[in-house]
């Protein structure tokens, strides 16, 4: 496993606000991106994409969304102003097609300036609430806002916007025969800091099994020799110790009637590792055991 040897130790209150928030989106990372339309209450749509987000509740629906103020001026943005007017806002989720258009939309326009126009959006109806939604966007989710909490007034502080779902819209492009959006064919983006944004697809998509009804061994049960291996890292160590279960003598004993020889344990590992990382768990304990009691 590896081991830090340094770490670099910060208090955010000696840090400037530019400096402490480019730490924070570098390491709080990928976001999504809540690309967010509201409407002033004369009416003028507006459209902004905000980083600071995420799903909070399923009962009830709850997305949070934070813009927050400039942090060179203080002031708030379009954004905040509009849902403090007109409570009600739809969050388009962004993927990799309308990615450049989103962010065309988060330039400093002035204020009431249609960024549907400007990105070459098309605003179409909501159904249940003023705001339009994204045509261009995989999924959009009308949103009334229970609750805006400030954070702060200075410059850089966020201000919490609480919404509740009331309607979601999904394009049938994205989903799959059981009717769930598939996440290979949505192809989300998210948010990294300063310039990068993160792309959901190809080989930066895994699966993690939830252990929701299994409770593995832990990572206290590995043997020590396997557990300080030079080899295995702590992922492949992980995968040992979510097992229910070690392999049982009879399955060991008949694992090692057909093992391959290795010269020694650095090997055995090295092969274990191979295995883990295909996901072939059980087999890399066989190996892994059955390599333990022959040297024992």
């Amino acid at each position: 496993m590896l081991t830090l040897l340094t770490m670099l130790t910060l208090n955010p209150k000696e840090l400037s606000i530019p400096v402490l928030q480019k730490y924070l989106q570098n390491a709080v990372a990928p976001r999504p991106i809540c690309f967010a339309s509201t409407i002033s209450k004369d009416g003028k749509p507006n459209l902004a994409p905000f980083s600071f987000f995420n799903v909070f509740s399923s009962n009830p629906p709850i997305l949070v969304f934070s813009p927050a103020r400039s942090g060179r001026t203080g002031a708030t943005k379009d954004t905040l102003d509009n849902v403090l007017e007109v409570p009600e806002v739809v969050i388009n989720m962004v993927n990799y097609n309308m990615v450049h258009q989103m962010s065309l939309a988060s330039s400093p326009f002035p204020k009431g300036v249609n960024e549907f126009e400007k990105a070459g959006f098309t605003p179409i109806k909501s159904e249940l609430v003023k705001p339009f939604r994204v045509k261009e966007s995989p999924v959009q989710i009308e949103c009334i806002v229970n609750e805006v909490k400030s954070l702060g007034t200075q410059g850089g502080a966020g201000n919490l916007v609480i919404c509740e779902v009331v309607k979601i819209h999904v394009d049938e492009a994205v989903l799959n025969a059981e009717k769930n959006i598939d996440t290979k064919k949505i192809d989300l983006v998210s948010r990294m800091g300063d310039n990068w944004y993160c792309r959901a697809s190809g080989n930066s998509l895994f699966e993690v099994e939830k252990p929701i009804t299994t409770i593995g061994i832990g990572f206290d049960a590995i043997p020590d020799s396997i557990k300080h291996s030079k080899v295995l890292s702590g992922n492949n160590l992980g995968l040992l110790g979510s097992v229910e279960a070690l392999p049982s003598k009879e399955e060991i004993e008949s694992f090692k009637k057909s093992m391959a020889f290795y010269k020694s344990d650095e090997e055995r590992h090295k092969a274990a590792k191979e295995l883990l990382e295909n996901n072939k768990v059980k087999d890399a304990w066989l190996l892994l055991l059955s390599g333990a009691e022959a040297t024992a």
